[in-house]
């Protein structure tokens, strides 16, 4: 009796883990893979990173921007697609979707800004922090619903959240050009 139970519990469990399995494969996910396979539009992708629907999306040429350099590999002082860093990518987006010249280093992007409380955050404005130095050494961009973009040296071009731990801990500040 017991080693029957065990043998139908063992069943059971593979019957669910395989239900599981198929039933996650088929939900869609927006990922920089579905844009080639699937081919959505470039602010579907940031709006599925946004967790908002792409009818939101006001900014279209700042999330166009956001598309395009997702996923691109860090470089530290790489400047274009094929490796950026934090401060290069911020200057491209401003350069491509604002029009204005922003510093090439972090800590003097800060220093071209004023002060922003998180509740004035609108997209477009900085998000510094200090993560190996007493210095200024990262910045990204605001997006919607806490979201920030920004090179990370071990993803690349992502999305973060302001609210995750580890951005937390090296928060320095938000920034608005003056």
């Amino acid at each position: 009796m017991k080693t029957a139970h065990y043998k139908f519990s063992k069943t059971l469990a593979l019957i669910i883990l395989l239900f599981t399995i198929s039933a996650c494969h088929h939900s869609k996910k927006i990922t920089k893979n579905n844009v080639v396979n699937n081919n959505p539009s470039k602010t579907e992708l940031v709006a599925g990173l946004l967790k908002m629907n792409e009818k939101e999306v006001k900014e279209k040429k700042l999330y166009r921007f956001v598309s395009d350099w997702y996923g691109t590999p860090y470089k530290y002082g790489g400047c274009d697609k094929s490796g950026t860093d934090c401060s290069c990518l911020a200057d491209n987006l401003f350069s491509v979707v604002y029009e204005k010249k922003i510093p090439r280093i972090a800590g003097d992007i800060k220093n071209v800004c004023n002060k922003v409380s998180s509740s004035e955050l609108n997209e477009g404005d900085f998000i510094f922090f200090k993560i190996k130095s007493h210095d200024i050494d990262h910045v990204g961009v605001i997006l919607k619903n806490n979201k920030f973009v920004h090179a990370t040296t071990s993803r690349g071009v992502v999305i973060s959240d302001i609210n995750e731990e580890y951005y937390k801990k090296y928060f320095y500040c938000f920034g608005r050009l003056k």
